[in-house]
């Protein structure tokens, strides 16, 4: 089988806690600098990133599984439900926006910010591997 590092099962881990955290300290900036409607945003989009992540992960985990089982097959099949995953991604955020601007008047800029967590939790992320490198690797 393969070593689950391989795939940096724990740097998407850490990525995926990072997102949050930023999302959430960027909330709190958010309230002392603007408001809670602005703070409620950017931890929408920290979520929404954070759960767009995590679709996109389970996809590409599905896609490897799927071509290493069947790898001497001529047409390898993917699951109809994986399928809508991959795409219902984009669905849930457009439905977000969507509803922000129709319904709550939530800032659109504030979700952006917040939807920028998962990219800079995955910029600390390359940076953390960068100073500490692969062998001791940062803290799970």
């Amino acid at each position: 089988m393969m070593d689950p590092e391989f795939f940096g099962e724990r740097a998407q881990r850490r990525v995926e806690r990072l997102t949050l955290v930023l999302g959430f300290v960027g909330a709190i900036a958010a309230i002392m600098l603007r408001g809670w409607p602005e703070a409620a945003a950017v931890v929408l989009g920290a979520v929404a990133g954070w759960l767009n992540f995590r679709w996109l992960r389970q996809f590409v985990g599905w896609v490897a599984r799927i071509s290493l089982a069947q790898a001497g097959e001529e047409k390898p099949k993917m699951p109809r439900r994986i399928f809508w995953q991959m795409f219902g991604r984009y669905a849930l955020l457009g439905l977000v926006l969507y509803v922000m601007l129709l319904r709550f008047y939530w800032p659109v800029v504030a979700f952006l910010f917040g939807l920028f967590a998962l990219f800079a939790a995955v910029l600390l992320e390359v940076i953390g591997e960068l100073v500490f490198g692969t062998r001791g690797g940062m803290p799970a």
